[in-house]
């Protein structure tokens, strides 16, 4: 483009458009990974709650001082350093006050800021906040040059890049985020355990992460809980940053009057709400799935009671736990994913040892910074007690040029070769000060900053002695939160791996007798109780009976369709009886015209016999052909104009087989063999027509078919008992002329 064409419009230069989004959304995704939803490794904070807690610094909303309104200190960090709004700064806000979402709250609040129900905190406006001393030890040593400062976002003042962190956050009290591509989520820890890890690391800098989790063996979540996972599970999460560690509700059993019993919950998982929990439970008693528990309720008051009764004192609490754990948030999984930005602001996922080493090696850097910064502080100070002290010899002479020199300053520098502070402090110095006591507290305020400054040179050259410091203000960290009454005994007791406890289906889905019915157009519902055949049942108009058969709400059933696939219901899921019950192809996938050959109830151990309607067919295990999706499981392929026409248990030692051109075949069932998918082998073999329909049957017992309004059996077979895959004979006389069995 021509400068001329670019000035017509107004600078713009031409762009591929996967360019510019490309562009954009690489800046986009680097911002809500360093700006928002990252913590820093040194602190364990992400920007809002750094900006919150030094907004509420300069405030001085320290622990000893008086609150203020939420209102605020969320209008002071809005308008000063977090661009975002109003929203998400106060429930970031109320997050760091709330003790059963943070292990050690950084802020302290009064008035409702929510609890572990669910509730929310009221609004801003009713609500005040100050720091806490944990706050207060993260935020120590900030005017010291401890840390770097950068400009806010409007460019009217300076907010800190990093805290100093004198508390170790990221791991005491976890982080968790979603940023574009990546995501974090940290557990909380014990302080106690984290200190002593530490000093470990302090002493050993190579230390395994196997050595380091014998001091912190695992989270401490602000709600307690009970970790159920194997060290093995807890240290691989731990040696490489990622894992999943399992956690469960504690409970006790409560002995009552007459041998009956309940369970009390006293602990929930972390970051589960109690009345979801147990709105989840009553749910599943209002569907019958609990049929060992009789009722839930709530008798919490400031501590968490959540009764549970059930329904017979027989009843196994173990096992109903069990049940529980399986469908409710009495058990969950936290995905430990410690994503973090390091000292660089790269995002990276680190493990154990490097999480406490990035944290004292920040501490380290904050010791030199703050000692450099008091060495300098402590020789300014020097060279003016230097200063005062030659003005104290020289009294007489600095008084003359005071009152006569026009240029005092000058002359004083030149005379005495004082330095520009020196020669101004002299003249800055009060004539009341001028008398012998100042000057021997001057010399003893000069000889204590003389030795402090010895010690500080010392310090910086010998990294030993800094580690040593470090150590001493780890253990003053553990000391003074550690041994605190309410935030330093660990709360999640660390239990083993649970053995498998075999939970049967009946304490899942309360067992009662059903009738399943389909009609001819693939309509099936449950009625309830074993009812008989000859049952009227009402059906769509021009609709009629198909299948019926008895079983169990805790049954699985089996359809069988013309694709060959097998499909698995839940006897509980099917509808009611109250209405003509649901088509089957919207509750399964059977695609296209695909029609059902058998419904039957699953019995495990049991096999079948699949075969098409050109004569394949083969022998299956029952437990194979179980579907895990509403697609099915392919068993028994078809292709053309071919499909599966049967489907019956293999139970018995020989087989029956009639096809369309009436002709019956006798064979022993162990001709046909056991396979789990295929066409199968031929049965009969025919010129014309094909399968209409086979029998698994004893030989001693006979071969039974319907007759008239009853039932035949032969057992005198010799006449049609041959080979597999020949093509038989006429069946006996009276054999019903659709060429059915039954």
């Amino acid at each position: 483009m021509s400068d001329t064409t670019a000035a017509e419009n107004n600078g713009a230069q031409p762009a591929q458009l996967a360019d510019i989004l490309q562009e954009r959304y690489l800046a986009y995704a680097m911002s809500t990974i360093m700006a928002r939803s990252l913590p820093d490794v040194r602190d364990g904070l992400k920007p809002v709650h750094r900006r919150l807690l030094y907004a509420m610094r300069e405030l001085r909303l320290n622990p000893a001082s008086a609150f203020k309104k939420c209102a605020r200190i969320v209008g002071d960090t809005m308008g000063k350093y977090h661009p975002h709004g109003d929203a998400a700064i106060y429930d970031a806000m109320v997050r760091l006050a709330q003790d059963f979402a943070v292990r050690y709250p950084l802020v302290d609040g009064q008035g409702n800021f929510g609890n572990v129900d669910g509730d929310s905190a009221a609004a801003m406006r009713y609500t005040e906040a100050r720091l806490t001393a944990i706050a207060e030890a993260l935020l120590d040593g900030i005017d010291e040059d401890a840390v770097n400062f950068r400009e806010t976002y409007a460019g009217e003042g300076e907010e800190p890049a990093v805290l100093p962190g004198g508390f170790p956050n990221l791991l005491a009290n976890g982080a968790s985020g979603i940023a574009v591509g990546m995501a974090t989520n940290i557990p909380p820890h014990n302080i106690n355990e984290i200190c002593a890890a530490l000093l470990h690391l302090i002493k050993h800098p190579n230390a395994a992460v196997e050595t380091l989790l014998t001091h912190m063996p695992g989270p401490d979540f602000p709600t307690g809980g009970e970790l159920v996972e194997s060290p093995g599970t807890i240290l691989e999460a731990y040696r490489t940053g990622r894992g999943s560690l399992r956690l469960r509700a504690r409970w006790e059993v409560e002995k009552l009057k007459g041998g009956t019993w309940q369970i009390v919950v006293t602990e929930i998982p972390y970051q589960v709400q109690k009345s979801k929990l147990e709105i989840r439970i009553a749910e599943l008693l209002g569907d019958r799935k609990l049929p060992m528990l009789a009722d839930v309720r709530d008798e919490s008051t400031d501590e968490i009671r959540l009764v549970l009764e059930p329904k017979s004192r027989n009843v196994d609490p173990a096992t109903l736990m069990e049940a529980l754990y399986r469908h409710t948030d009495l058990e969950t999984r936290f995905g430990l994913n410690m994503n973090v930005l390091d000292a660089d602001q790269t995002p990276r996922v680190m493990n154990l040892r490097e999480v406490l080493q990035a944290f004292l090696d920040h501490r380290h850097e904050v010791l030199k910074r703050r000692s450099a910064h008091r060495l300098g502080k402590v020789e300014a100070r020097i060279e003016i007690l230097d200063g005062y002290l030659i003005a104290y010899l020289n009294i007489d002479d600095v008084i003359h040029i005071v009152r006569e020199a026009d240029d005092p300053k000058a002359e004083l520098m030149a005379r005495f070769k004082l330095s520009e502070p020196q020669a101004d402090a002299i003249l800055n110095l009060r004539l009341r000060r001028l008398h012998k006591l100042q000057e021997i507290e001057i010399r003893g305020e000069h000889k204590e900053l003389n030795d402090e400054r010895k010690r500080i040179k010392a310090l910086l050259g010998d990294e030993g002695g800094r580690w040593e410091v470090i150590a001493v203000e780890i253990r003053a960290i553990r000391d003074r939160f550690g041994k605190d009454k309410l935030y330093g005994p660990r709360r999640t007791v660390l239990g083993e791996a649970p053995a498998t406890v075999v939970v049967p289906l009946e304490a899942m889905i309360e067992r009662e007798p059903v009738t399943v019915i389909c009609s001819q157009r693939g309509w099936i519902r449950a009625l309830r109780g074993h009812l008989p055949a000859d049952t009227d049942v009402k059906y769509k108009e021009g609709d009629g009976h198909r299948f019926h058969l008895h079983a169990e709400t805790t049954d699985k059933l089996l359809v069988f369709a013309t694709n060959g696939r097998f499909y698995t219901l839940g006897a509980d899921r099917l509808p009611g009886g109250r209405g003509f019950g649901e088509p089957l192809n919207l509750m399964l996938e059977l695609g296209g015209e695909n029609d059902v050959v058998g419904i039957f109830v699953h019995r495990h151990g049991r096999r079948l016999l699949v075969a098409s309607s050109d004569g394949r067919g083969f022998v299956v295990d029952e437990d194979s052909v179980l579907a895990q999706t509403r697609a099915g499981r392919q068993v028994l392929n078809v292709s053309g104009k071919t499909e599966a026409v049967l489907c019956v248990p293999a139970e018995g030692d020989s087989v029956a087989v009639i096809g369309q051109n009436r002709k019956l075949l006798v064979f022993g069932l162990d001709e046909i063999p056991v396979m789990a998918r295929g066409r199968g082998v031929i049965l009969q073999r025919y010129k014309d027509g094909g399968l209409s329909d086979a029998r698994v049957f004893s030989r001693d017992a006979g071969l039974t078919w319907k007759h008239g309004g009853g039932e035949r059996t032969e057992t005198k077979l010799e006449g049609w008992l041959g080979k597999r895959a020949q093509a038989g004979r006429l069946p006996p006389a009276g054999f019903p002329r659709n060429n059915k069995f039954a």
